[in-house]
């Protein structure tokens, strides 16, 4: 089997061959970063990103980095090693997902892109085993001699960029200076994810219209094709914030969101061993029990509990509806209080 070239046969896999296509650019055809510059927030190499561009942000060793989808469109993979951790963080600009995985486990390896796409997402392959084809939004290799081995995930939050400055000034970002010549300005794909845009590049065997196809969601995965989506329309309906409670991924979660920032993440409602309880008040996220008031990315600011983090739940992630409901076809759906 050879990325690009296509699975050998039907037992090498454990998805449908019918459902993989060839994207066209070929194998690493989308080049894939390996431990690029990273750059202050102020410095000239970020002039590229607008305030209103997004971000993918992440928190490695205490160290704040932001991975721009400007940077995703171009390159879907940033392979990092740093603060002793070896993580590939991925976006498919089809399906719109951004998701943070683990490289330890499997020896560290770095990903690059196949050339191929299964229901319209991002296949990865690691170059360890340059054989086995790994969906992103599957979270495990579907074909090769790594088929079925699932990959662990490290929590990250998809926000704007001016979201993400605001919460963390020192964040480093991807610089312009990545050794290619691109317009990290410009979306390669034009409006193929705005909110009214229908267009699927390749067909997949289900289409799920509850909700507007490039509606982004954060979704929590269950087991078998369940799961929940919180779409972004039904949490910012009438609240600049929101604290919405429920169980997943096999326990209590509360999912904050924030407007300002266009970000929700979903954390164990849990600090200093105690079960807390959030709401929306006056503008802010607060838990009941001690009224600490609460960011979008977990962290207590202000109150008794100043400086507590939330458990984030790794697994959550952010993806457009469509994509998140052809690889969850049970999934539940949020759709208000």
């Amino acid at each position: 089997m050879l990325p690009g070239g296509g699975p050998q046969s039907s037992a090498e896999c454990s998805i449908p061959q019918s459902a993989i296509f060839d994207g066209g650019p070929g194998k690493d055809g989308i080049p894939a970063l390996t431990d690029p510059e990273f750059v202050p927030a102020e410095s000239p190499r970020a002039s590229y990103l607008r305030d209103a561009d997004r971000v993918i942000g992440v928190v490695i060793g205490g160290e704040p980095l932001a991975i721009p989808l400007n940077i995703g469109w171009w390159h879907e993979i940033v392979n990092l090693d740093r603060g002793g951790l070896q993580l590939a963080v991925t976006y498919c600009p089809l399906t719109g997902s951004s998701i943070a995985f683990d490289r330890t486990p499997l020896g560290g390896g770095a990903f690059g892109v196949s050339g191929l796409l299964y229901l319209n997402n991002l296949i990865m392959y690691d170059r360890t085993s340059s054989e086995s084809l790994w969906p992103q939004m599957l979270r495990q290799a579907g074909c090769g001699p790594r088929n079925g081995t699932r990959l662990s995930h490290y929590p990250v939050i998809e926000m704007s960029w001016a979201g993400w400055k605001s919460l963390y000034p020192n964040t480093l970002v991807i610089g312009s200076a990545t050794g290619y010549s691109r317009n990290y300005r410009s979306n390669p794909y034009g409006s193929y994810d705005q909110l009214n845009n229908r267009d699927l590049l390749f067909p997949i065997p289900r289409v799920d219209t509850r909700r507007p196809l490039k509606e982004r969601v954060l979704g929590i995965p269950g087991e078998a094709g369940g799961g929940i989506a919180f779409p972004y329309g039904a949490l910012d309906a009438g609240a600049a914030v929101r604290a919405v409670h429920a169980t997943a991924a096999g326990g209590a979660v509360v999912v904050f969101w924030d407007r300002s920032r266009q970000a929700a993440m979903a954390f164990r409602p849990l600090a200093e061993g105690r079960r807390l309880s959030f709401e929306a008040r006056d503008g802010r996220l607060v838990d009941v029990e001690t009224g600490s008031t609460w960011q979008v990315d977990g962290r207590a600011v202000t109150g008794p509990l100043a400086g507590q983090r939330l458990e984030p739940v790794a697994e959550a992630f952010v993806a457009f509806w469509f994509g998140w409901a052809a690889f969850h076809p049970d999934t539940r759906l949020w759709t208000g209080a």
